[in-house]
This record gives C-alpha cells, sequence and structure tokens, in this order.
C-alpha cells in the first residue's frame, strides 16, 4: 500500500530496529493459530503473549498502539511491518506475527464463517468495480453497519503496492466529522432511516440491524458512527430534505 500523507497526523507507528530484529525472530518460533468457534483460541493468546513478552521493547509498541485505538487519537493506527515483511516473508510467519500483535489490543475474529481468520483480498476483473475485489473506487465506509454488535475494530494487512499505482487506503475521523456538524444534521442521522446490505452467514455480531441510524446519541467523541457511502442510493437519501 502507497504511504499515506498528512500534514497533522502522527498515527503511525515505527519499530525500532531492535525491536524489529527480536519480532523477526519470534515470528519463525510461532506456532499456528487454533481458533474457538470465530476467535482466536485463548491457548493460542497466551502462547503467542508468552513470546511477544521475551521481546523488551515491545511495551513500547503495545502502550501507543493502545492509546490510538481508543479513539482520542482517532481510532485507528498504522504500523509498520516492511522490514519484517522482508525478512520473514508474507506466509504463514508474518501471519502468525501479525495475529499475535493485534491479540494485545482485542481478541481476533473472523465474523464471515465461509472465509479463513484473514481472508485474502485480490482483484476481481468481473466484481462490481465498487465493492471489494472490484477495481475501481471503493467508497468511504464502515463495515457491517448493519449489525448490532460490529466488531471494534476492522485490520487490513497490506504487503505490497499496486503495481498500477492504484490500492491507497484514506483513513478518516468519522469522530471528528460528527462534532463538526449542525445540530439539525446531527438530529437527521440519529433517525432510524438507514439501510444497507445483506445479511447471512454471520458470527458474534448481534442481530441485523436494518433500518439503523447513522449516529447512535452517544456523544460525537464517543458514539459509534455507522456510515456507509454505498447507502445513500439504497436508502433514498438523494431525496432526503438536508436542513
Amino acid at each position: 500500500m502507497p504511504e499515506i500523507a498528512s500534514a497533522d497526523w502522527d498515527g503511525f507507528i515505527d519499530l525500532p530496529r531492535e525491536l524489529e530484529e527480536d519480532l523477526i525472530e519470534i515470528g519463525r518460533t510461532l506456532p499456528a493459530w487454533s481458533v474457538e468457534g470465530a476467535f482466536l483460541a485463548d491457548s493460542t493468546i497466551e502462547r503467542y503473549r508468552v513470546k511477544l513478552d521475551s521481546a523488551p521493547l515491545f511495551d513500547e509498541v503495545r502502550g501507543p498502539l493502545l492509546d490510538m485505538l481508543s479513539g482520542a487519537a482517532g481510532g485507528y493506527a498504522v504500523v509498520r511491518l516492511r522490514n519484517i515483511a522482508q525478512a520473514l516473508g508474507i506466509g504463514d510467519q508474518f501471519l502468525h506475527l501479525a495475529t499475535a500483535i493485534l491479540a494485545e489490543v482485542a481478541i481476533p475474529f473472523q465474523p464471515f464463517q465461509r472465509w479463513p481468520l484473514w481472508k485474502e483480498i485480490g482483484t476481481n476483473l468481473d466484481a462490481n468495480p465498487g465493492l471489494s475485489t472490484g477495481t475501481g473506487y471503493n467508497a468511504f465506509h464502515m463495515d457491517l453497519v448493519n449489525a448490532t454488535q460490529p466488531p471494534d475494530y476492522t485490520t487490513l494487512l497490506c504487503v505490497r503496492p499496486d503495481p498500477l499505482g492504484a490500492g491507497a487506503s484514506i483513513l478518516s475521523d468519522a469522530r471528528a466529522a460528527v462534532s463538526r456538524l449542525s445540530p439539525s444534521s446531527r438530529a437527521l442521522l440519529a433517525d432510524m432511516a438507514y439501510s444497507y446490505g445483506s445479511f447471512f452467514n454471520l458470527s458474534d455480531v448481534g442481530e441485523e440491524y436494518r433500518p439503523f441510524p447513522v449516529l447512535d446519541g452517544e456523544p460525537a467523541d464517543l458514539g459509534f458512527v455507522r456510515f456507509t457511502a454505498k447507502m445513500l442510493i439504497e436508502s433514498g437519501l438523494d431525496e432526503a430534505p438536508w436542513p
């Protein structure tokens, strides 16, 4: 994935070289994971944690990563693992290490029953250009907006740049955007009037939520924002009387 540029965002985590070297060695010895239902097994999390605790500098990454994901700093982060990927390759060893790092901030799981823990996203020339695996612009969105209990985080593991120069991901602080809306706009977005997508073969994300509000009524700096630009036509928003 091309580098993400921003004049005022410092959500990148660069690992010290000594820690990279330790994680490379750890990645070569991590066992394959086990899952319990859709979730990473507790026994796997414990084994991975013991391994990561053997790297003295890992605490210097764990704390800032948790802080960034807490929401106060935007709720997202980019951890640079390029040197580790070059050393381990992008196969099982690298996936084991990436999973171990994620297990330090949450319990990894795959809500889509038909896919493995890590789903490879390739390119499908026959797919809708604006959807996953398509070749066009995938509009700004949160995943699983139509579930009553969506995951706390979504993880993208980017392993190579697009050879044609595309494929960049844009990250945005939705809560900060909401805080800039007028009270009347926030009230409109709190209506149970929006819908998008199908709901089947999903695990541990609650029930289908249809219709749903974009804003859940919590303070702007705390609430969950259920937004996908793909719902604009489906919900008839092009005809909504915006203030």
